[in-house]
């Protein structure tokens, strides 16, 4: 069998699919072997280690391609609990210079929030009724302190939605209406699910987490009530932030989509948010995010729905510096300096910079497979790595970029107008 054989391609097509599953994937290493590629199958049973370490197949594998026999003495092959105890008891300094920033909890970009599945009715689909298709974090210690960087967006949370619902007494003076939702907006993998949770963490309130794959159902209704039982939930556990996650999905616009069954969910989530200063629906404050604002049905733009608009960018220096410690964090590191990393990261997402961190493990852990010596990551690895990646923000602003020329009607717009002319992208 040729490393190209169609049986090895159909492999690398279902581990692309599911890069976690370690047997699949020390299956097709197996093959890459048993076909003369031992380059590729030491990379990929180097990636089944990062997932499971104690994997004894995957050590065998690993000893096979590198030309060392497995023998039960671990003396011979790659000495993995030699390699942990010197990883252990390396004390080279971790950070070339004292932080400037306190390590922040950020979002992990690929951890969705857990939803826990309904019963099945008779018909083999969840009941839409029961309180438990629903799942509503209880109010968690995430606040905006723990976002690192991003004052900006802090400051107008603040002003615009948190200020007002901590003071009534001052919102009645000035007569500040709380109807309405809060849209954030920006580029993908930039913290917008976690500031949302933040804002939950700040008000002491539940949050529960919306996608399009909770409303939408295939039978004709299902989708409108479950929209429904998704506030009406909310309403039970109040005080709650519903947080509507890819709201150009749950409320694309409907001229131009032709299933009336997608309309009406739009028609339904207007009906809700209508009655959000409802006396029935205090304490549920709605959030909403989107990468494309631009797609968001006109009518929940609106003045008493989605009027406030919060533009998330990707992560300033300081922001950045708390992201990159935190995916160091547990890491065998040595003298990695976080100032140059972050100049050199400038306009990175905060996913983009998890898989720098991620690729420098992924090289430093090749490498020390490869010549049975285990080694610290550098900072070799961390700006190679750095330096491989292209932004992921930088598609989404290309895209930005012709709405702030030609469609920034009132004005809705501004703020990714001043962005875009501070970085001299207009």
């Amino acid at each position: 069998m040729s490393a190209d054989s169609p049986l090895i391609q159909s492999l690398r097509t279902a581990v692309a699919a599911a890069p976690q599953d370690v047997p699949l994937r020390l299956h097709l290493a197996e093959l890459l072997l048993d076909a003369g590629a031992a380059d590729t199958a030491v990379a990929e049973v180097a990636v089944a280690l990062q997932h499971a370490p104690g994997d004894a197949q995957a050590r065998r594998l690993m000893s096979r391609a590198m030309g060392v026999p497995a023998a039960p003495s671990p003396r011979q092959g790659f000495d993995w609990k030699a390699a942990e105890d010197e990883i252990g008891d390396a004390v080279p300094p971790r950070f070339v210079e004292t932080a400037r920033v306190e390590t922040a909890r950020v979002e992990t970009p690929h951890v969705e929030t857990p939803h826990v599945e309904a019963p099945l009715a008779e018909d083999g689909r969840g009941d839409p009724g029961d309180a438990a298709a629903w799942d509503v974090e209880v109010p968690g210690a995430v606040r905006l302190a723990d976002v690192g960087g991003m004052r900006e967006v802090k400051d107008r949370l603040e002003a615009a939605f948190l200020a007002p619902l901590r003071n009534p007494e001052l919102r009645r003076l000035y007569g500040k209406s709380l109807r309405g939702g809060l849209l954030l907006y920006g580029p993908p993998g930039c913290g917008k699910t976690f500031v949302a949770r933040a804002v939950a963490g700040e008000l002491g309130a539940g949050f529960l987490s919306v996608s399009v794959n909770d409303v939408l159902d295939m039978w004709i209704g299902n989708s409108e009530r479950n929209m429904h039982e998704v506030f009406e939930e909310a309403r039970r556990q109040a005080p709650c932030v519903v947080f509507l996650d890819e709201l150009d999905a749950l409320g694309g616009k409907r001229s131009r989509t032709q299933s009336s069954g997608m309309r009406n969910t739009v028609n339904q989530l207007l009906t809700e948010l209508d009655g959000v200063d409802a006396a029935a629906n205090e304490g549920v404050f709605v959030l909403a995010a989107t990468n494309v604002p631009w797609d968001v049905d006109l009518a929940l733009r609106r003045p008493g729905r989605f009027d406030r608009t919060l533009l998330v960018l990707p992560p300033d220096a300081a922001a950045r510096e708390a992201i990159l410690r935190y995916h160091l964090r547990d890491r065998p590191i040595e003298k990695v300096e976080l100032g140059k990393l972050v100049k050199l990261t400038d306009g990175f997402s905060g996913a983009d910079l998890a898989h720098v961190c991620e690729s420098a493990a992924e090289t430093a852990l090749l490498d020390s497979a490869r010549t049975g010596t285990v080694r610290m990551i550098g900072m070799p690895d961390l700006l190679g790595a750095a330096r491989q990646i292209v932004p992921s923000t930088e598609p989404w602003f290309a895209s930005a970029r012709n709405v702030a020329m030609y469609a920034n009607d009132g004005g809705q717009y501004d703020d990714l107008v001043a962005h875009l002319k501070r970085k001299r992208k207009l």
